[in-house]
């Protein structure tokens, strides 16, 4: 599951790639915008900038903006750069692997399979789509069978 930080994070950035190219945007307007706290905000767009993926801009026409085209920043890296790694369970981590706690040998655990398997696809799709891309609102259904 995603962390609310690495929610915040993409709606921030998606908010800076729909005004990519007009100037910085203050932190209040993405903070509205986004229903985001400000207080967060702050240290997500901070952390950001140490990363080179947001320029700030100080002064009274100051704020923030992406330092990279919205076609350069793909999902998959800003869930890495916000949560460490695309992987449900720690074992399934190409990056940041660890043995999970009260399970099997590795080499025995067949639901460490399926989740490499859900990992690298999962990866595999969100290393694909970056701001740049239109996600409609819309269409995306709420997860509920309609036919049950």
């Amino acid at each position: 599951m995603l962390s609310q930080r690495t929610r915040y994070t993409i709606r921030a950035l998606q908010h800076l790639a729909d005004a990519f190219g007009q100037g910085p945007v203050r932190l209040d307007a993405i903070a509205r915008a986004q229903n985001i706290p400000r207080k967060f905000l702050t240290v997500i767009l901070a952390e950001l900038a140490r990363d080179g993926i947001v320029a700030s801009h100080r002064g009274r026409d100051g704020g923030y903006e992406l330092a990279l085209p919205p076609v350069d920043i793909r999902y998959g890296d800003i869930i890495r750069i916000t949560r460490g790694s695309l992987a449900l369970v720690p074992c399934a981590s190409r990056n940041a692997h660890e043995h999970c706690e009260n399970c099997l040998p590795e080499s025995e655990c067949r639901l460490r399979v399926l989740m490499l398997r859900l990992r690298d696809e999962m990866a595999a799709m969100l290393d694909q789509v970056t701001l740049a891309d239109p996600i409609p609102t819309a269409t995306i259904g709420t997860g509920v069978d309609e036919h049950a």
